[in-house]
């Protein structure tokens, strides 16, 4: 499984936290940047890792902003992407379950890194249940 991560400077930090997470489990990420605390625009890195996500390179996509609202604005406006902004367990896990979201967008000024790094896990390790949620799922598209 690979999944692509991208942030701006006010998400950086959780970022890094959720990689070095993953990669310590094994599992293969693509880090789309930003690599600095600089200021960015949210929106290219977004399109980054959505554009990972739609061309089947990369499983599921994981964007970080202050709050991941930003992120999932811009990820929702892509073509076939579902990005959830959360900051809890419950929706992590019924966002994939029922929802099929395929990017997680989380806040770095909302959650600490201990918390966003639970959250990828739980959507990463979350699998979608399929059955009478592909109907909505058809519909969303």
């Amino acid at each position: 499984m690979k999944i692509a991560l991208g942030c701006d400077h006010g998400g950086l930090e959780i970022k890094n936290a959720i990689i070095e997470d993953l990669k310590n489990k094994g599992v293969e990420c693509i880090d789309f940047g930003t690599t600095t605390t600089d200021s960015v625009d949210y929106p290219v890195y977004a399109k980054k890792v959505c554009a990972a996500v739609q061309s089947g390179e990369c499983v599921l996509g994981i964007l970080c902003c202050g709050t991941g609202i930003g992120m999932s604005m811009t990820a929702n406006k892509q073509q076939g992407i579902r990005a959830a902004v959360l900051s809890d367990a419950f929706s992590a896990e019924m966002t994939r379950r029922h929802n099929n979201a395929n990017v997680l967008c989380l806040g770095g000024r909302v959650i600490d890194s201990a918390k966003a790094v639970e959250l990828a896990n739980i959507f990463i390790n979350t699998p979608y249940e399929g059955g009478r949620h592909d109907k909505r799922i058809a519909m969303m598209e």
